[in-house]
């Protein structure tokens, strides 16, 4: 390059023949990559497209029928064709929108906000197109008018197609945001407890303080450490979900007087338990109920759970604030923060021996399941000697044990089958002489020490479960025990009819509102809605399928119709879920076709509602405060 100096001092440089040449070629090279990406963005654009239009042959895009809740109707037009066009309409208008202010047309710009809000107002929230407006075409026809003058005037295939994509990738980012706070929201749902059972808690423990000593202790002591009766361990801070455990095992059992149920709970819930069972008795069964905090022997010293509670860094994990303990952390580990493996009534598992030194075989029950059969056979099963029995989960790989364990970890590596089969807690039998034999509290103890920074295994008692019975787990028959009613709306209905034990593990459990409807009704049959204090603390219809009840509001109107009388005042609902006799109005029948000969002169009338989601008949009874029959 040759130096030269400008008049003004600043030096100029010139290329020589050969940096011309060479700068040159460099162009030319760029410019023929930029037209052969173009090119191949361009190739792979018409494959997608030609391969969306070959699938579209093979698929079906209108809506296959239009369903009535009674049958399907089938029918050839699309139920939201005209939904759909007003969407699609809105999105073609937001990129218009954006091209036409980067241009600077404003008359158009205007419009097209104009048009665009008018869609909005219009469409709101509706899906189906039965719900529009009458004037909703009168908008589609003004917006394809503004987008047909849009297109004219601004249409840049480039252009749309950059705009269209970065609608695409914000949307995306939309759904993501979405996923990871419906996340949150079902983990914190789950957390709650709901009012009803809160308040039916605090209801109970003052009644049970009132009593005078000698009046709270529950019958039958006696059976309490006797082997040949059948022993049920259950260990819960939930009233309601114990209640419908002990009920429903009764209920199923060929005789109740054999059966002992031991609840272990909190000094919160010790009194609210005691006079659940006290106001309602088992029959001819017996209930025990113990307070976790009054075994001191289980303290820190003892328990590694307890001293590992006491760290530093565990407070931390859960205590202190504004630790990523939100949505910026990941869902996925949103779950392992739930209170309840804090909680020593969910390791109380690991000590059962402990805690019953006298018994030879004991049956452990979660309190989110629900028994359907008699369970005296268990106690038959030859467990060829091993210490637990239950029912494998490996149906699917992620039930194995490299789901629940860190086999990065030398010491899970060299210990353990990664493609070993899982297996459920909820319902196990437990040979308690062979648990002593081989110190499984020991084994517990000593993986639960090498886990003190949670490097084996996230907080949880499945996987120390899994390491501590490894080998000594006898495989029941998968009907004893069906699984996934608190997560999976996909369980076989046949094999949830025909087990023993139903268990509604996972977040929606059947006492909260998130639970799903079609499993609710095989637990809201075990609960004891004759007790005043459940009618009073869950007046609503919480516990009952809204299908059923929204029928039964549909139903309301065509008997009023038909009858040519209507109320004064709104209607209200009361399920009956069985005969209470006691009440002002007969009841007559037992089954599921109840009908209700009401002498309450509030009552208008009765009607069978068929729950579609449960396949159930549910009586209901219609009330209006402000009309006498």
């Amino acid at each position: 390059m040759d130096g030269r100096s400008s008049g003004d001092g600043v030096p100029l440089w010139t290329d020589s023949p050969a940096h011309e040449t060479r700068r040159h070629l460099i162009e030319k090279r760029r410019e023929k990559r930029a037209a052969e990406l173009v090119k191949k963005d361009n190739v792979v654009t018409v494959k997608l497209e030609n391969a969306a239009i070959e699938r579209s042959k093979y698929v079906e895009s209108a809506v296959l029928g239009k369903y009535s809740l009674w049958r399907k109707e089938i029918e050839n037009e699309n139920g939201d064709s005209t939904v759909r066009l007003m969407r699609d309409q809105i999105i073609m208008a937001r990129v218009y929108l954006s091209i036409a202010r980067m241009k600077n047309k404003v008359e158009l710009y205007q419009e097209l906000i104009f048009r665009l809000k008018e869609s909005q107002r219009a469409l709101g929230d509706i899906v189906s197109d039965a719900d529009l407006h009458h004037s909703a075409h009168g908008k589609i026809k003004a917006m394809g008018q503004i987008l047909s003058k849009a297109r004219e005037l601004l249409y840049d295939c480039k252009l749309v197609t950059g705009k269209l994509r970065a609608m695409l990738q914000t949307a995306d980012d939309r759904v993501r945001s979405l996923k990871k706070q419906s996340t949150f929201l079902s983990q914190l749902a789950a957390k709650t407890i709901p009012n009803g059972i809160h308040c039916l808690s605090m209801r109970l423990t003052i009644d049970y303080y009132l009593l005078p000593p000698e009046k709270r202790m529950l019958p039958r002591s006696e059976n309490l450490e006797n082997p040949s009766l059948y022993h049920y361990a259950l260990f819960s801070d939930n009233v309601l979900a114990a209640s419908v455990v002990v009920n429903s095992t009764i209920t199923n059992a060929k005789d109740p007087s054999k059966h002992v149920f031991h609840i272990v709970t909190d000094k919160l819930n010790f009194g609210a338990m005691n006079m659940w069972f006290l106001l309602n008795p088992p029959g001819k069964a017996t209930v025990h109920v113990e307070n976790v905090d009054e075994f001191k022997w289980l303290n820190s010293s003892y328990c590694p759970v307890l001293r590992q509670l006491e760290s530093s860094t565990m407070k931390e994990y859960y205590f202190k604030a504004g630790h990523p303990n939100t949505l910026s952390f990941g869902a996925s580990n949103l779950k392992y923060r739930n209170p309840k493996y804090l909680s020593m009534l969910n390791h109380l598992r690991f000590y059962l021996p402990q805690v019953y030194p006298k018994l030879d075989k004991i049956l452990f029950l979660d309190d989110d399941i629900v028994v359907q059969k008699d369970l005296t056979g268990l106690w038959d099963v030859d467990l060829n000697g091993k210490v637990n029995g239950a029912v494998e989960t490996c149906g699917q790989s992620f039930h194995r044990f490299d789901k629940y364990l860190n086999f990065s970890n030398p010491h899970i590596a060299r210990n353990f089958d990664p493609n070993a089969c899982g297996w459920a807690y909820g319902m196990n039998i437990f040979d308690l002489k062979e648990w002593k034999k081989k110190d499984i509290t020991g084994i517990y103890h000593k993986w639960q020490n090498m886990n003190e920074d949670r490097v084996l295994w996230k907080l949880g008692t499945l996987p120390p479960g899994l390491i501590t019975f490894y080998g000594l787990t006898h495989p029941l028959d998968k009907s004893w025990h069906v699984l996934g009613l608190g997560y999976n709306p996909s369980v076989d209905r046949s094999e949830i009819d025909n087990a023993a034990v139903v268990h509604y593990n996972g977040n929606m459990k059947p006492w909260l509102e998130i639970a799903m409807t079609k499993y609710r009704s095989y637990w809201i049959k075990y609960v004891k809605y004759s007790h005043p204090y459940l009618r009073t603390s869950f007046p609503t219809f919480s516990h009952f399928s809204g299908f059923a009840i929204s029928s039964a509001r549909m139903m309301i109107h065509v008997l009023e119709h038909r009858m040519g009388r209507q109320s004064t005042g709104s209607s209200t609902l009361f399920p009956v879920p069985r005969c209470r006799p006691k009440e002002d109005f007969l009841c007559k029948g037992i089954d599921n076709h109840t009908r209700i000969e009401h002498r309450n002169p509030w009552i208008n009338w009765s009607i069978n509602a068929l729950d579609m989601g449960t396949h159930r008949r549910y009586t209901l009874v219609v009330v209006s405060r402000l009309y006498k029959a």
